[in-house]
């Protein structure tokens, strides 16, 4: 029903994150453009034909948007945190049958369905509610309208995605969120006192690297 589409590293600057992901993983993420009037803009690094890690930061050039930004970006926690470092903060999942999986979850735990476009790309997305996120443990859920993204379009980097985790106290009910949206298989589920996503890579030089978000 799904599959990983990307993993999301959020910055206070674009600059900021093209240094955390050169540093972490040997090589620089490309151009990606402007969510025109959500208030985001963002850079990508291919991780082969079907997956990508995206870095989003706040856009300075756009006007505060009318609903929050994506990932919890404008939540004083997350601000926190990235005045720090860059952080991974969450995922996001493909599906090619959105209004089913949200009509059948309720968009109560999935979120309403938004329209976005950047450049020539354009999707559909559902962001759950942060009541329903378990910390972004729990991803959004996207689908393209093209039926392929952004992956595809991208050099290939030599980084590749080897594994993605969750920590949380109530794994039995990451896990029963993410069989709802067929992503049981998606990512390797643990129980500790804390929520953390993790994501394992190898590199192109063949070292290994891990992002997490705690």
């Amino acid at each position: 029903m799904a599959e990983i589409d990307h993993i999301v590293v959020g910055a206070r600057t674009l600059a900021e994150g093209a240094a955390y992901i050169e540093q972490h993983l040997g090589v620089k993420p490309g151009p990606g453009g402007t969510h025109e009037g959500v208030g985001t803009h963002n850079l990508l690094l291919g991780l082969g034909k079907s997956c990508y890690l995206e870095v989003i930061a706040p856009d300075p050039e756009q006007p505060e948007p009318p609903h929050p930004r994506p990932f919890d970006l404008d939540s004083p926690g997350v601000k926190l945190m990235l005045e720090a470092e860059p952080r991974l903060i969450a995922w996001v999942a493909r599906t090619p049958v959105l209004d089913a999986v949200v009509t059948r979850l309720g968009v109560h735990h999935a979120g309403e369905i938004r329209t976005m476009k950047r450049g020539k790309l354009s999707w559909r997305m559902a962001m759950p509610p942060q009541n329903q996120d378990m910390s972004n443990l729990i991803p959004s859920l996207i689908q393209w309208d093209d039926g392929k993204g952004a992956a595809p379009r991208l050099a290939d980097s030599g980084v590749r995605l080897v594994a993605l985790e969750a920590e949380h106290p109530e794994v039995d009910a990451v896990r029963i969120a993410l069989a709802g949206r067929g992503l049981e298989e998606a990512i390797r589920l643990r129980r500790s006192p804390h929520a953390r996503l993790v994501a394992r890579f190898t590199r192109a030089d063949g070292g290994e690297a891990v992002l997490a978000s705690a």
